[in-house]
């Protein structure tokens, strides 16, 4: 393990007994500085002058948060893309995706839903679950008290949004929110995140994935023709790479600092920020001959894109590539809608040859 990755884990420990009330701020003070400083370096890569410095913006911003908003979301946008400070990460995450808005509109909601008793057929996917998100983070060992939070924010989904219930993708999603604040503020999260960037997602059937996949591989032609190509001369339908990616927000395949990257961008820009780690993966992989020809079948390939290439998950490797993609709105509005016509003209098809063999 490097000793950035160690470091890390501390922080999430540290920060993790401090959610639970085990060590308060006072204690926190009494960290060396120089470790502080150390700590700094090695989790940023930044001088602890520069992430001091962005901390105070951030913290005006967090301050004003409407009026830049509405006013200058462009700045907003190139802060989250140059990455949030783990010290305002969860009240900028909240404010973001707009779980701060729903928290405030729905005081002791989340209490209630926790109260209830909630679908059986649920809570036992739930229950069978808990133990496979994150299994060796020290908030989810065991019978650790993660476990628990975990399973209090699935079922309160569960129950709040019925018509979708629960869906295995939702719990590292809430896992990895649950690492960053307390259940509440995890619960409203999920539930911007499931019904408002995810909408269609977590639904039976999966229509809007498979429409995604379908949108994914029409933009890898523009970003990639060599694994279009690729994929393409071996007949791989998105859904076969695409699905983990897309309904678990890459918590199951990038390194946790560049996790912590893309979900900065993905709250702020939206859905389209996973097309994008999407295409800069998919490039990464298959994007040179030299790399297809090491995938002469859809195992070697599937083998590739299951287990992406390091060097191109690297956290600045992928924020550097995914801002150099050049694809615009219009761009991923087009295929958007070619891929909306295109599936109705298929289902009108589809219908209008049933009622000729019914005749």
């Amino acid at each position: 393990m490097t000793i950035r990755k160690m470091l890390w884990r501390l922080q999430d420990h540290i920060m993790g007994m401090q959610r639970r009330k085990v060590i308060n701020l006072k204690d926190l003070k009494l960290i060396d500085m120089v470790f502080f400083k150390i700590l700094i370096v090695a989790l940023t890569g930044l001088p602890p002058e520069v992430m001091l410095r962005r901390e105070r913006k951030w913290i005006q911003m967090l301050n004003n948060w409407s009026y830049f908003m509405n006013t200058n979301y462009r700045k907003v946008r190139e802060r989250c893309r140059k990455g949030i400070p783990p010290s305002v990460r969860l009240r900028a995450w909240l404010n973001l995706c707009g779980g701060q808005l729903l928290m405030d509109t729905n005081p002791n909601l989340f209490e209630e839903l926790v109260e209830r008793s909630g679908d059986p057929k649920y809570i036992d996917d739930i229950k069978k679950d808990l133990h496979r998100q994150f299994p060796h983070h020290v908030m989810f060992i065991g019978e650790a008290p993660g476990q628990e939070e975990l399973f209090k924010v699935l079922k309160a989904y569960s129950i709040l949004n019925s018509k979708v219930g629960y869906c295995q993708a939702q719990a590292p999603i809430a896992a990895f929110l649950l690492m960053h604040m307390p259940a509440v503020q995890a619960f409203w999260c999920l539930v911007a995140i499931c019904d408002k960037y995810l909408i269609g997602y977590y639904s039976q059937g999966m229509e809007t994935l498979l429409r995604d996949g379908d949108i994914l591989f029409a933009l890898l032609k523009r970003v990639s023709p060599i694994a279009y190509k690729h994929l393409k001369k071996q007949k791989m339908e998105p859904i076969l790479y695409m699905t983990e990616w897309f309904l678990c927000v890459y918590t199951r395949t990038l390194p946790w600092e560049s996790i912590l990257r893309v979900w900065d961008m993905f709250l702020c820009e939206g859905v389209k920020i996973i097309f994008k780690v999407g295409l800069v993966l998919l490039k990464g992989s298959l994007g040179r001959t030299s790399l297809t020809k090491r995938c002469p079948t859809v195992y070697e390939t599937l083998q590739v894109l299951r287990n992406p290439p390091h060097h191109i998950m690297e956290e600045e490797a992928l924020v550097y590539q995914i801002r150099k993609l050049n694809l615009t709105e219009e761009d991923f509005e087009y295929e958007h809608q070619r891929q909306v016509l295109k599936r109705k003209a298929a289902e009108q098809a589809a219908s209008f040859s049933t009622a000729n063999r019914t005749d």
